[in-house]
């Protein structure tokens, strides 16, 4: 057994027992404990899962699971923004909203504008997901981070693709817009949704190693200006409806509850597998 230059075993810092002890603890925070009867439910499910296919098994069943939930709640939201687009409700806020965004508008802040929203659309965002991914998996030497973002990434682009099919809502009108065109529907904006959604997860990735909280402040703080500047400056271009970043906003946020969620049974079935070992039992999955 080789071992780690930190003084931990080779196979104890590529995830195992090494990454518990790393990802375990957010502060004082312990992401390995339940208190409501209903988190300490999924806990004990969570490990009868871990125990049959093992810790990586379970988290990414768990996920998949979440993907259906995901895929279920863009239709519910899909279907509630439908009606009360057509009442007229909340979408009485778009064309205000878009008026003040054209009288902001100038040759230099529309290429600026457009430049940075390219880094939250098909081929800036997965660019930046990859050697993000590439970078915290060679540091850690563990998976985990590539099943989180991948999985992440995969559920946004889900209801992404759900939301537009189900609603197919136009976009502003393109005279209203700032080139180079968009066609497909509007709702959800799938920049703001993907860009929430990965600037998120690879936030909570980093927050597991900070040791301060001033690190752990600003990490949150940057990702969460990347997602707000990434989804206004869709309203800014005219190539959204303001409702429609709200939703993915809506829509990114609820997904990455459940990724975190998934994260947290994972750990949870890691810490039961160390105590097992620790009391001289062989783990089923060994």
């Amino acid at each position: 057994m080789g071992v780690h230059p930190q003084g931990r075993p080779d196979d104890e810092s590529a995830g195992g027992t090494g990454e518990l002890a790393d990802d375990r603890f957010v502060g004082e925070a312990d992401l390995a404990r339940w208190k409501t009867p209903a988190g300490k439910w999924l806990a004990s499910r969570a490990q009868r899962l871990s125990e049959r296919l093992g810790p990586y098994g379970a988290l990414i069943l768990i996920l998949a699971a979440g993907a259906v939930v995901a895929s279920l709640l863009a239709f519910a939201t899909g279907w509630v923004y439908e009606a009360v687009t057509e009442a007229d409700g909340v979408a009485a806020l778009d064309h205000p909203v878009l008026e003040a965004a054209k009288s902001l508008r100038s040759p230099a802040l529309d290429a600026a504008a457009t430049a940075y929203t390219d880094l939250g659309g098909g081929i800036g965002m997965p660019i930046l997901a990859v050697i993000t991914t590439a970078v915290l998996v060679l540091r850690r030497r563990s998976w985990t981070p590539a099943i989180l973002i991948v999985t992440a990434a995969a559920g946004s682009l889900l209801m992404t693709i759900a939301g537009k099919q189900l609603i197919g809502r136009a976009r502003p009108p393109l005279s209203d817009a700032v080139p180079p065109y968009e066609y497909s529907p509007s709702f959800p904006s799938g920049h703001s949704l993907n860009s929430f959604v990965i600037a998120g997860i690879v936030a909570y990735v980093i927050v597991l190693r900070c040791r301060s909280r001033r690190a752990r402040v600003w990490t949150v703080t940057a990702a969460a200006l990347f997602a707000l500047t990434i989804g206004l400056s869709r309203v800014f271009l005219g190539h959204h409806w303001l409702t429609d970043v709200l939703a993915a906003w809506t829509l990114g946020a609820a997904w990455l509850v459940l990724v975190i969620t998934a994260h947290r049974l994972y750990l949870t079935a890691r810490k039961t597998e160390k105590l097992s070992h620790s009391r001289g039992r062989v783990h089923p999955s060994a």
